[in-house]
């Protein structure tokens, strides 16, 4: 199994480009991260458990409180409201799991939240 807690090399950059960070993996950003705290997920169609290992990596790495899971072949993202304070996600209601402490909702190419920089400290 990959280790977790940093990037995989095969295949995969990280880049800063105007303060904002790419992950990208083949040459799809699957993980950008804005100067505000705005994320943007993107599997390019690739639903492969290589591209969710390395979205999760580099959620870990880069503190991002957030991770991809698979549920009966649908992809899901988590997020700790914590990171938000309250959760500015675009477009997208978010219902909240007081079991895991997360909100989960369907991933989607092209999805964005938004990280509270404030609390991003582990």
């Amino acid at each position: 199994m990959a280790q977790q807690h940093t990037i995989g090399t095969h295949a995969t950059t990280i880049s800063r480009i105007d303060g904002r960070t790419f992950v990208t993996y083949h040459d799809t950003p699957i993980v950008t991260v804005d100067p505000d705290g705005t994320v943007t997920l993107n599997s390019g169609g690739w639903r492969s458990a290589t591209t969710k290992t390395r979205i999760n990596q580099a959620a870990r790495q880069f503190n991002l409180r957030f991770s991809v899971h698979q549920r009966d072949f649908q992809w899901f993202v988590s997020v700790d409201p914590v990171a938000f304070g309250s959760p500015m996600i675009f477009d997208l209601s978010i219902p909240y799991s007081s079991k895991y402490r997360t909100r989960t909702l369907p991933f989607s190419d092209g999805m964005r939240f938004h990280i509270d920089q404030t609390r991003r400290t582990a």
